[in-house]
Order: C-alpha cells, then sequence, then structure tokens
C-alpha cells in the first residue's frame, strides 16, 4: 500500500500507509515539512547547543542541559530500549529517518535569518527531546525555594507559600460517563495548561494503518500520540500529577590529582565522573563547562568549589531523576497506546509510562472507564521530597517505587483533574489550589446530560473563586478615600468573571498587583528578594514577587504573616490604584505573550479572558505582568459515542511555518472557545501527496 499524506481544512495532517513503520517514516516526515525550525531547536536544546545561533539568551539552558546530562541519558535510554523492546526502537527509527528526510527538503525561513542549516537527527534524538520538554515538569527547584524560605522565615513558610511553581504544568481534564452524556457514551474533555509556544507544542494529526487509526494531539518529534489520543473504540488524556520525583543532594566534593571525589553516605570519598564540554555562543566566545557526576546523579550546580567559586562552605548540588537510573522514558507505551482497543489496554499501556508522571483519564465504547496515575516515583525518605538532603548522611537512597494509585469508581459518573490533591497526593508535596477542580465538577453537576458540544463552555469558564481573601480584606476596611471607597464598593459587586472586556476584572488585577508588590517591599521579606547564586535557569522559581503572587489567597488569610500588617497593605493598594484612575479593560493588559526561540519575532497578540485560578487558565504573574505566557496549549473533546463529532483546537495552526495559510489559522477558534470537528473520512479529505 502507498503511503498517503491528505490535510484537512484546517492544514490538519491525515496519514494513511500499510504498516505502522511506514506510518511512522510518514508521520516524521510531515513533522519536519511543518514544523521543521520547531524540530531543530528542540533538537539543540536537547544537546544543549542551541546557543551557538539563538546566542548568550540560551546559554543558562544549554550549561544546565549538559551539566543534567540529558543528551547522554537519552542515549542510555535508547541503548535500553534497542535491547528490551526492539520493535519499539525500529519504529522510533524509521520515525527519524522521516524527520531526516524532511529537513532535507527547502529550510523553513528561520533557518536563515540565525544562519543555521538543518542538521541530522539521531535514533535517540526523540528520547532526547521528551527528555529536554519534561526535566522541569516535577518542578525540582522549588525545593531551592524551599530551603531559602525556611532559612529565613523558618518551617511555616513551606505551608504558606504551597502552590505550584512557575516552571509547573497545569491541565483541566474531567471524563463524564455514559450515564451522564446525551448520546449514552462517555465524554473526555479538556485542555492541558503550559506555556504557549509558537509554533505550539501539540500538532493535531491522524494516524491510520490496518493496525490503528488514531486521532490525537502528538508532542512534535516524538512518534506516535502520547497524551492525547482517541482510536474509535477508546479515548485517553492526561494532566500533570504534580508527583515528586527528583531529588537534589547537597554534595561534599574535592579535588584530587585523578580528579573530584565525593563523600557518599559511608563515609568514604569516592571518585566522580568528570569531564569539560564546551558549549558555543553565537556572537559570543565559547563557554567551558564542567560536567560531574557523583553516584547520586550529575551536579547540575557549583562544585568543589562552591556555588559561586568562593564559598568557605564549598556546596554542590546533584539531580538524581528516574530516567538516569532507569534508562527508561517509558517509550514502550506509545505503541500499545496506538494499538489500544479498550481501557484495559490503555491500562497495561501506561503501567510501561515513566516520565513525567500524569493522571490518566481513559474511556471505551463499552463503557469500560478509567481514572488512575502513570510514571514512576521513587520510595524514599520523607526529607527527600521537600528539601535538599545531604548526600554525606545514610538515610536518603531510593528504596524502590511507588505503586500508581488508581480510582475504584466515578462518584456522580464524573472524575476531574486539574493538577489538584486528589489521587496523586501520596505522592507529590505542592499542589495546585483546588479552585479549577471545584469548578469544573461544580459546572458539570448543573445539568443530568452533556453532549461533545456542551464541553467548550466548560473550557472557557472565567470565574475566579480565589479573589475571595483578597474581596475579603477590602469589604472590611474602612475610612478610606472617596475615591478608593467608590473602587471598593465596585470591586464588592463585581461577578468574579475574569473576561476580557471587563473593567471590574481589570481593576481587581490592579489591585491584587499593588497588594503584591506591597507585600513582597515589607521587610520581613527582604532577606528574600537577593537572588542565591544558583544557575539563571533555577531564579524564576526562588523570585519572590512571582512567589507571593501565586500563594496571595493562603498569605492573606494566614493567622499571622510575620507581623505584617495586611489591612494596612491592603489599604495602601487600594488608593494606590484609586489614585490612578483605571479605565481599561482586562484584555487590554492581559494579552497572550506567547515565547519564541528568535524573541525577535512579534505579532500583535490578542487581549485574554481567564487568570491563573480559572478553569480558563491564562497565567499571569501578578505584581509583575499580565501578559500570559501560559495558557491552553490545546483543547479537546472526545466523543465515544461518534468520533467523527469530536472537536480540538489549538492557539495557533498546525502549520510552524510563518505565511503560511496554517501557522495561525486557529487562533481566532482558540480565543472564542470554538473548536473544529475531528475529520477522519478520507474521502472528504484533500490528498496532499503519495510518500
Amino acid at each position: 500500500m502507498t503511503t498517503e499524506i491528505y490535510r484537512d481544512a484546517w492544514g490538519i495532517p491525515h496519514l494513511r500507509a500499510g504498516s505502522a513503520r511506514e506510518l511512522a517514516r510518514a508521520q516524521g516526515l510531515v513533522t519536519a515539512r511543518d514544523r521543521a525550525w520547531q524540530l531543530e531547536v528542540e533538537r539543540h536544546r536537547a544537546q544543549g547547543t542551541s546557543a551557538s545561533f539563538l546566542g548568550a539568551e540560551a546559554l543558562y539552558w544549554d550549561v544546565f542541559a549538559r551539566r543534567a546530562r540529558l543528551d547522554d541519558t537519552a542515549r542510555r535510554c535508547w541503548a535500553a530500549l534497542e535491547a528490551r523492546d526492539p520493535e519499539t526502537a525500529e519504529w522510533v527509527r524509521v520515525y527519524v529517518d522521516g524527520v531526516n528526510e524532511g529537513l532535507a527538503g527547502p529550510a523553513a525561513p528561520e533557518f536563515a535569518r540565525v544562519g543555521l542549516a538543518p542538521g541530522g537527527w539521531e535514533p535517540w534524538t526523540p528520547l532526547g527531546v521528551w527528555l529536554a520538554t519534561h526535566i522541569l515538569f516535577a518542578g525540582f527547584p522549588a525545593k531551592l525555594w524551599r530551603e531559602e524560605a525556611v532559612r529565613h522565615l523558618g518551617e511555616e513558610a513551606v505551608g504558606l507559600f504551597a502552590v505550584d511553581g512557575p516552571g509547573s504544568s497545569g491541565s483541566n481534564g474531567w471524563l463524564v460517563s455514559g450515564e451522564r452524556t446525551t448520546t449514552g457514551h462517555a465524554v473526555i474533555a479538556g485542555d492541558p495548561h503550559r506555556f504557549v509556544e509558537d509554533p505550539g507544542v501539540y500538532q493535531q494529526i491522524h494516524l491510520a494503518c490496518p493496525e490503528f487509526d488514531v486521532v490525537g494531539l502528538a508532542v512534535p518529534g516524538i512518534p506516535g500520540i502520547a497524551h492525547f489520543g482517541h482510536t474509535g473504540t477508546v479515548a485517553w488524556a492526561i494532566t500533570n500529577a504534580m508527583a515528586d520525583y527528583q531529588d537534589l543532594y547537597r554534595e561534599r566534593l574535592r579535588r584530587t590529582g585523578a580528579g573530584v571525589q565525593a563523600l557518599g553516605p559511608d563515609g568514604v570519598w569516592h571518585r566522580a565522573a568528570r569531564h569539560t564540554e564546551t558549549v558555543e555562543v553565537a556572537g559570543e566566545e565559547p563557554v567551558e563547562v564542567e560536567v560531574i557526576e557523583t553516584e547520586r546523579g550529575p551536579v547540575i550546580a557549583g562544585g568543589p568549589e562552591g556555588l559561586d567559586g568562593t564559598s568557605p562552605t564549598p556546596l554542590a548540588l546533584a539531580l538524581r531523576y528516574p530516567p538516569r537510573v532507569t534508562a527508561d522514558l517509558g517509550f514502550g507505551a506509545l505503541l500499545p497506546l496506538l494499538r489500544a482497543r479498550s481501557v484495559g489496554d490503555v491500562d497495561r499501556a501506561v503501567d510501561l509510562w515513566a516520565e513525567p508522571v500524569n493522571v490518566v483519564q481513559a474511556a471505551d465504547t463499552d463503557g469500560g472507564l478509567l481514572h488512575r496515575v502513570a510514571g514512576r516515583v521513587p520510595v524514599r525518605a520523607e526529607a527527600n521530597r521537600t528539601r535538599l538532603v545531604p548526600a554525606w548522611e545514610p538515610g536518603h537512597e531510593w528504596r524502590g517505587w511507588h505503586e500508581m494509585p488508581r480510582a475504584a469508581e466515578l462518584p456522580d459518573g464524573i472524575a476531574v483533574m486539574a493538577n489538584q490533591r486528589g489521587l496523586a497526593t501520596p505522592l507529590g508535596v505542592e499542589f495546585a489550589p483546588p479552585h479549577r477542580a471545584g469548578r469544573i465538577a461544580a459546572l458539570l453537576r448543573e445539568k443530568d446530560h452533556w453532549s461533545p458540544g456542551d464541553m467548550p463552555a466548560v473550557h472557557m469558564d472565567t470565574h475566579l473563586a480565589s479573589a475571595g481573601p483578597l474581596l475579603d480584606h477590602l469589604a472590611a476596611l474602612d475610612a478610606l478615600s472617596p475615591e478608593a471607597a467608590a473602587l471598593r464598593d465596585r470591586l464588592l459587586r463585581w461577578d468574579r468573571r475574569m473576561d476580557a472586556t471587563s473593567k471590574d476584572a481589570a481593576v481587581y488585577a490592579a489591585v491584587r498587583g499593588a497588594v503584591v508588590r506591597h507585600l513582597a517591599a515589607h521587610p520581613a521579606f527582604a532577606a528574600l528578594t537577593a537572588p542565591p547564586a544558583y544557575p539563571e535557569v533555577f531564579l524564576p522559581w526562588l523570585a519572590l514577587l512571582p512567589r507571593i503572587g501565586f500563594a496571595l489567597e493562603h498569605l492573606l488569610r494566614a493567622e499571622e504573616l510575620y507581623g505584617v500588617d495586611r489591612p494596612a497593605v491592603v489599604r495602601a493598594a487600594l488608593e494606590e490604584v484609586a489614585e490612578q484612575q483605571p479605565g481599561g479593560t482586562w484584555g487590554e493588559t492581559h494579552r497572550l505573550a506567547p515565547w519564541r526561540a528568535l524573541t525577535s519575532t512579534s505579532y500583535d497578540e490578542p487581549g485574554l479572558s481567564g487568570d491563573h485560578d480559572c478553569v480558563l487558565c491564562t497565567s499571569a504573574v501578578p505584581g509583575l505582568t499580565d501578559l500570559a505566557a501560559r495558557g491552553p496549549a490545546a483543547r479537546y473533546v472526545w466523543d465515544l459515542a461518534r468520533r467523527e463529532d469530536s472537536l480540538w483546537v489549538v492557539p495557533f495552526g498546525a502549520s510552524g511555518i510563518p505565511g503560511s495559510a496554517h501557522h495561525r489559522d486557529q487562533l481566532p477558534l482558540w480565543l472564542k472557545g470554538d473548536l473544529v470537528p475531528v475529520g477522519t473520512d478520507f474521502d472528504r479529505l484533500v490528498k496532499e501527496s503519495d510518500v
């Protein structure tokens, strides 16, 4: 059978081949044609070579990638995959062949701008891209923040600032069983919240061969459909479980004539692996990086001379993460997911899942339902989960793996996953506030029966439950200026919806931002204003202003806050905003700010509804900026009654090529909450080519 590429009206690729192997080649080929620049940026990031064409702004990431040994870990995982699962290894290899074939075609315009030629992918490159994409998902730098907060504020600071950190990834997902739908079959819907990138982090795709016929959201550079898929008889979706599965060890290192040694928990100095690597930087001198690895893991900060080279108490930090220990990134789950026909098949497939740890929901046409956690979380001491632990003391080793929790039933025929405490509670430390999960559940209980077409109303809900504590403080104020009193009364009448067209939402955000800035300027937090000498890649987790902004409701509700006069802070913030006489709408300042590898590329991005704790989670950083870098990276509705009635949308479009008709054609739909049909009938598609 000839391998065929079709396109629908939105430029989404639909691929049909005679075997899974040929289909993998076609997927790699079409992905390289549509996303060549994106693929090459991700390959270089995985290798730690992106600064060679992106310049000094990318250096901090490259240094981290080298020190964390991401590329070496991908190679190890590839060698283990070849030995353990040769079928999957060959499937990945053929996908890479397709990528290289696609990269050999006409280059995207970005390559010329930076003087870069498309390179060659190795068989392990998809594994490296996967690892680099997800290495920060568990938010291990939050342990650095806790260490600093406890050092300066005491143990209670951990609970006060316990919210998901800047690098964590939030998502919504919900499953409605057939007894609660208009069709009598289950519906799965949701939206992964990540840093919104252009091109997008998800690729809508349709993969068909005699073995399987699957639609879903693929990760560019990775074969198959890992996170969100529908095979016709079973569909699945995931959210970040917020599990803690990476540890940071304080290391005592010393130089010897033979290299570097690390003090182990047995009291003995052991030789550490050491070598140097050179990071090329466009327009600047190369940077030499010392790469050290102890028995715990790669040293990602500091060294024998400490964090800054002058510390009287030298400190180095080693990162221990599961793929480095097990040589397994979970790629063995990808083919079984494509071949799945039931929730039992999905369940068995995700038993092979490794990185990152996810909550999984699935439903099939026979009424089967699944709600569980998948991934690999080590069993170890409680201290490992929360703080930095000393490598030279016993008791901090890994002792096997946790069994993954699963739900026995779905109360009311509904399951919601939104990074909240739930199934994954025993596996994590910090979770997202419960507002999104609670709001989704409340909305779903408002109707007895839901149709697939009803789901976008849930996606787009803008109610902000976390506004309560600040509004309570405002209600308690008296003796205000006339302008501030009028503003206070206006906010107390506000419907608490963060709509782009709302002037009241803009006023609330302005007052909230002023409160955050006033709190951050209080002397009680002065010690946390200067960032410690950790690598730049970790600084977003250590910045005081975002920490206060995202934890504001906890800080305002706490019985006592280090002597801070919170009513006075709220009063000052309200008076400050009242004096400015704000008159704009929320969407005028709350605008989309997608990440692009070339920062000089700019568009007039639209204003957004939503906020960090809304179901429509478009995250700004209160007190710092109203621009939203994070938000729904896709939306989907999987219908188990008729797959062709399923719906999806991405923030920009199917193509990553600027100027293409399908580069940004889905953006207006994404803004309004509209979705496009998931077409699966090849007879209704436009054939592009045979390959």
